[in-house]
């Protein structure tokens, strides 16, 4: 199996130029599905911390590369929509966040916040025991309480260290939500309504941007799977050193050793 992906045909929310070269690196299995992200193409695109794989590769060995709490030493692992990136020797935390045109991004964030991470929940099963499963936009399950106030398209906040539920945000009327995809990727709003659409379509979703806290704008229109509750921490953060990939620092053949 080849190691190499098209530029051409990698999905949007790769933050790569698509005509520099022919091909990039491919991600491997794990978190996100085919939008996942691989760690390579942060660490020596996004961030240039690296010139190479085999940078890449000396550095992850060193330990000290944290993916939601995890060390990781492959650098092909995705990463993905609100995925928190940790670098322990320059003591930096990274929230991954939906940029312009539905890019990730990365987002600094402090020590604190990058203790746990945020997740849309897509799906909910009844398992036995009274248990119920519950499933993350990043393919992630965890088990809650059968009486929980779970629903899906609300989001939760997992704690990095114990899995341990931290906050629970509504997807409600009200809400305050971030597009992930679409046109408005990484505008911020509140719900001004959600329009039920009968038969299998998708609901509509009215934001509003007037709030303090919204992206300046007029407000906008999406489907619902393209929104996410989010925590007014979110619009917080020092956005004014958003990481993103305005340049392509991949040498020609775009996946050198």
């Amino acid at each position: 199996m080849t190691n190499h992906q098209k530029r051409l045909s990698v999905p949007k929310s790769w933050p790569v130029e698509r005509k520099t070269e022919k091909f990039t690196v491919k991600a491997d299995a794990g978190p996100h599905g085919e939008a996942g992200v691989p760690l390579l193409i942060v660490l020596r695109d996004v961030l240039g911390y690296v010139d190479s794989r085999k940078e890449a590769r000396y550095a992850l060995n060193q330990g000290s590369v944290l993916i939601n709490g995890d060390r990781v030493t492959d650098e092909e692992r995705p990463v993905g929509m609100f995925d928190i990136l940790e670098f322990e020797e320059r003591d930096e935390h990274y929230r991954v966040f939906p940029g312009e045109g539905g890019r990730l991004a990365l987002t600094p964030i402090d020590a604190d916040s990058a203790g746990s991470k945020l997740g849309k929940i897509v799906g909910k099963t009844t398992v036995s025991g009274g248990k119920l499963q519950l499933t993350l936009h990043d393919g992630e399950t965890l088990l809650v309480d059968e009486s929980d106030p779970y629903d899906t398209r609300d989001s939760i906040v997992v704690d990095n260290e114990d899995g341990e539920v931290v906050a629970h945000f509504d997807y409600e009327e009200g809400a305050l939500v971030t597009a992930v995809d679409g046109a408005h990727a990484g505008e911020i709003g509140t719900i001004d309504e959600i329009q039920v659409t009968p038969g299998s379509s998708s609901n509509n979703v009215l934001v509003d941007q007037d709030g303090d806290l919204a992206t300046d704008g007029e407000g906008f229109e999406t489907v619902e799977e393209y929104v996410v509750v989010i925590d007014e921490n979110f619009t917080s953060e020092d956005s004014s050193s958003e990481q993103s990939s305005g340049d392509s620092r991949e040498t020609e053949g775009g996946d050198e050793e």
